[in-house]
């Protein structure tokens, strides 16, 4: 692995990048309500890690395609990504009033507001992966990759079966996985596929690569329960130990803490074990995925 410095530093620039072209990418005509434009920015750019764009552009460039061809895709991932944390913010589903340390959506808008600046962020995500994405083929292939992963199949149905899953007596490990393939998995994978199309990539590449999107999905969320636990509400920016008073259903409540660290460590393994045949194309994914397992937030 290269010196991590090297890579937070191309974190960083690719963040910076993402941040420009998802301000331009927001622009909706003079007709649009000026409280939902600004409910919308709002949200959008209360910062963030920005993975999933990052992943959509390093994908891109993994298959030797050009960065900027697939700037559309990893701009319409972030909408429905913060549209969906709108919505989970919401009273009627996590109740949250922090979100990357700021007032959340409802708090400062208004409830009615915040739904719709969702709505709002949700549909112009599929209007530029249609319209900005150059070979209209490969737009329409991602536009089912993303509706695919964020529906009811996806992540929202991950959202659902997660809700029902609240205060369950006898939970089994498959049954948390399979939440989690939805909930957070999916969107992660649809980063790593819709990148592999625009870069041009080989069925057998676009295959290695969701394999690689599968395993990082998965261990993300582990990292993600274990944050709950045992993170830094500073650094996270938001609410922690929520989980345990939701009765959530969480990797280190069911299997306990030192085994999730272990799953999730032999889950980035794999996730590099999968790109290994992209040889030094895929570095930078590998470092990623490194980098995950070791976030602190």
């Amino acid at each position: 692995m290269s010196h991590p410095s090297s890579f937070k530093e191309m974190w960083s620039t690719l963040q910076d990048l993402v941040n420009q072209r998802l301000t331009a990418a927001l622009d909706p005509s003079t007709d649009c309500p000026p409280i939902l434009k600004e409910a919308m920015s709002y949200s959008l750019s209360a910062g963030g890690k920005r993975l999933r764009p990052i992943l959509v552009l390093l994908s891109c460039e993994a298959c030797g395609g050009i960065l900027e061809s697939a700037i559309p895709a990893a701009c319409a991932i972030e909408m429905v990504h913060t549209y969906s944390l709108i919505h989970d913010d919401l009273p009627a589903m996590d109740d949250d009033a922090l979100r990357r340390g700021m007032p959340t959506s409802h708090i400062k808008f208004g409830e009615a507001n915040a739904i719709l600046a969702g709505d709002a962020l949700l549909t112009r995500a599929f209007e530029l992966l249609a319209k900005e994405i150059e070979v209209k083929s490969i737009a329409a292939e991602c536009c089912v990759d993303l509706s695919n992963a964020a529906g009811a199949v996806g992540m929202v149905g991950g959202q659902v079966a997660d809700l029902e899953s609240e205060h369950l007596t006898e939970a089994t490990l498959e049954q948390l996985e399979a939440i989690h393939r939805r909930k957070t998995g999916r969107l992660i994978c649809s980063a790593l596929t819709m990148g592999a199309r625009i870069g041009g990539a080989n069925p057998d590449m676009l295959r290695n690569l969701e394999k690689y999107g599968t395993c990082i999905g998965l261990a993300f969320q582990i990292t993600d329960d274990l944050l709950d636990l045992t993170g830094d509400e500073e650094k996270m920016g938001k609410g922690v130990r929520k989980d345990a008073e939701h009765g959530k259903l969480t990797y280190p409540s069911l299997i306990g803490v030192e085994e999730s660290r272990q799953r999730a460590q032999n889950l980035i393994e794999e996730a590099c074990l999968s790109i290994a045949p992209l040889g030094s194309h895929g570095q930078r994914l590998e470092e990623l995925a490194h980098f995950i397992l070791e976030r602190d937030h």
